[in-house]
């Protein structure tokens, strides 16, 4: 466990409890666990079961590619905008309710986006998924360091794990799913919004509880933020080289998720196969969300994990450049490994700094910052797609971005705190 765990919550019981946390909410716990899980599993099929299935849904609108490039490049933005405001959100209604509401915005802008009948209407029911999605995305660790203040590492694993198996599964089933509702797309993609629609149920009973935590534990962990200034997070330039870095990372996962199947699919590759190497890439994230924060934990830098991920990057971007469908299931693993720099990100933001308001103030503005800086990317990619007729130019950017990224985040990754750097 590392230092940031072992800090979090020193008087937590071996169960999870607090002193005078009552025991009898154990149920609530329990309940709390399931909610996580279910809502990560909902975390990402909007985006990509879309990827599975973007040419159809241009053909079937008349989408150009430029506006499929700024379909792709929606969810960044939409995390950026809404999960600015999801913190507020909570506070005044608690983040359980929050979190409900987001699953059940998901559910209907996965009901109603297929069926809109034009390409505005479909990027306003994408745009309610993805509301939904961006404050579920930045209230599910606050949900997890408040309820399971000694577990924060295993529950973030398991939250991980949950999240990435959604998204894989997504992409592998859509296309089959598809086939058997009788092949028109409108149907594959609303199924998901029955999966959204369960993932709302576990919320439900703990709308009541106000706080992020057990009675007891919440006025433990609260104080701390009350009696801290906040950080001048702007001054760190570890904080900057943070941002940078998830904003990076979150640019090729964005492109990854959105054009990787239409990338095969023009090699030759049919549709079928092409989602299920977009799973395997995006289901590398299940055992090695566990792996990585385990390993980063334990090294006093964590560049040289910057640096093995990103030299997978660029060897599966040559992958696609050079043989396509020939290699297409090892550039699949090459980018899956690579695209892991995800909770290697999550992880040097609870590294980086002490306390933890410093944590929260790190990760709003590692993650608010590298969502807009991510915006770009996968809108670019289509413009090149579409004015080149081929795919040289957009894997040449692809591979281009992966550069910067090594080097913002082996700078991210050295041993320091944004409180030092910011009180200087």
């Amino acid at each position: 466990m590392s230092a940031t765990e072992r800090g979090t919550a020193p008087e937590a019981r071996p169960d999870g409890t607090t002193p005078g946390a009552p025991r009898t909410r154990g149920w609530a716990a329990r309940l709390v666990v399931v909610a996580i899980v279910l809502s990560a599993l909902n975390l990402r099929p909007a985006i990509t079961s879309l990827g599975a299935l973007l040419e159809e849904v241009r053909d079937g609108l008349g989408m150009s590619g430029s506006v499929a490039g700024l379909l792709t490049s929606v969810p960044p933005l939409c995390f950026a905008v809404f999960g600015v405001a999801a913190p507020r959100l909570a506070r005044r209604f608690g983040p359980a309710a929050v979190v409900c509401a987001g699953m059940a915005a998901i559910t209907a802008g996965l009901l109603v986006r297929p069926y809109a009948g034009t390409t505005a209407g479909f990027l306003a029911g994408s745009a309610l998924a993805l509301m939904g999605i961006a404050v579920s995305n930045v209230l599910m660790p606050v949900i997890v360091k408040r309820w399971f203040p000694d577990r924060v590492g295993s529950m973030t694993g398991l939250y991980s794990m949950a999240l990435a198996l959604g998204t894989s599964l997504a992409a592998a089933v859509t296309v089959p799913l598809t086939g058997v509702l009788g092949g028109d797309w409108q149907p594959g993609l609303a199924v998901w919004a029955a999966v959204a629609a369960v993932a709302v149920l576990p919320w439900l009973p703990l709308l009541r509880d106000r706080g992020t935590a057990p009675a007891g534990e919440h006025r433990q962990t609260r104080p701390e933020p009350a009696r801290a200034a906040p950080l001048r997070i702007s001054r760190s330039r570890t904080a900057w080289a943070l941002a940078v870095f998830f904003g990076l990372q979150a640019t090729a996962a964005y492109i990854t998720m959105g054009w990787m199947p239409q990338i095969f699919r023009d090699a030759g590759v049919p549709a079928g196969t092409a989602g299920v190497l977009l799973a395997v890439t995006m289901v590398m994230g299940v055992p090695l969300a566990f792996v990585i924060p385990r390993v980063a934990t334990r090294l006093p830098h964590q560049g040289p994990i910057v640096l093995v991920l990103g030299a997978c990057g660029l060897a599966g971007y040559a992958g696609l450049y050079l043989a396509p469908a020939g290699g297409a299931w090892a550039w699949a693993l090459l980018l899956g490994v690579s695209n892991c720099a995800f909770p290697l990100a999550l992880t040097m933001v609870g590294m980086r700094a002490r306390s933890g308001q410093g944590v929260a103030q790190l990760s709003a503005f590692a993650q608010s910052t590298g969502y807009l800086i991510s915006i770009p990317g996968p809108l670019l990619v289509g413009v090149l797609y579409q004015r080149s007729g081929g795919w040289g130019l957009p894997i040449a950017l692809m591979a281009g971005l992966m550069l910067p990224q090594m080097v913002v985040g082996f700078l991210a990754g050295r041993d320091r705190t944004v409180e030092e750097e910011a009180a200087r």
